[in-house]
Formats: structure tokens, C-alpha cells, sequence
């Protein structure tokens, strides 16, 4: 041993620390293929940011794309709503107009019309003429 102060083996100790840590810093990457080609490859910084408005523009079509199929999809629910809608007036009117043509019969009016008070005729209707008419007067 040499006879040194204790201060100036722990700061000798210390410098080479720091350099085992600056060390280690410079091996941040493993060299393999894949960091290889986009550090020096065809793939670095100036090219990815040459490409960068293609990338966006592809971006773009593929929101456009996703935006245009929520579109189809909802419109082809709101067809199927519809045309379920469609279906039941349909049922709907035919049972109307089928009520209606029953309630129309003459014993269905008959019937409604005793409730009334009002008795069905039993002579047939007769036919007035123009010159009758003028005759009366």
C-alpha cells in the first residue's frame, strides 16, 4: 500500500466508477440486424421524414375507409328499422280496411242503426224525374 489519503482513494474510486457508467451508455444498442438497417441502412431519420406525408396520407384514407363503413352500417340499420316499420302499418291498414269493409255491411249498419232508433225501410226507394218536379210547382 501506498500512503495516500483516504479522500483521494475514494475520489480515484469514484472517476472509475464513472467510467464504467459512461461505458455502458455507449453500448445502449445491440448491434443486430434490425438496428443496423434503421441507423445505417436505408431506413434513418431523413427518409422516415421524407415519407411522413405519404404515412399521413395513408392515415387519412384509412379514417376515411373506417368513417365510410360506420356510415354504411348505420344507414343499413335505419333501412332494417324502416322496413320493419313499413311492415306493420301495412298489417295495421289491412286489419283496418278489413274492419271497415265488415262494419260496412248492411247488417252491421242495420244493427247500428236500431241503436239509434232509427228503422230500416222496407219500401224501395222510388225515382224522381225533372218533369215531375216541375209539375208540383
Amino acid at each position: 500500500m501506498t500512503n495516500r489519503l483516504r479522500t483521494q482513494i475514494e475520489e480515484e474510486e469514484a472517476e472509475q466508477q464513472k467510467l464504467i457508467v459512461e461505458e455502458k451508455q455507449d453500448a445502449e444498442f445491440p448491434d443486430n440486424f434490425i438496428t443496423q438497417f434503421f441507423t445505417k441502412g436505408f431506413w434513418n431519420a431523413e427518409s422516415a421524414t421524407k415519407a411522413l406525408p405519404f404515412v399521413l396520407f395513408i392515415a387519412f384514407l384509412g379514417m376515411i375507409y373506417i368513417a365510410n363503413m360506420h356510415m354504411a352500417e348505420r344507414s343499413i340499420r335505419d333501412i332494417n328499422k324502416i322496413s320493419k316499420e313499413v311492415k306493420e302499418l301495412s298489417w295495421d291498414y289491412k286489419t283496418t280496411k278489413a274492419d271497415l269493409a265488415f262494419k260496412s255491411t248492411l247488417t252491421e249498419v242495420a244493427k247500428r242503426v236500431d241503436t239509434l232508433g232509427i228503422k230500416e225501410s222496407l219500401q224501395p226507394p222510388q225515382k224522381i224525374t225533372d218533369a215531375e218536379v216541375k209539375n208540383e210547382h
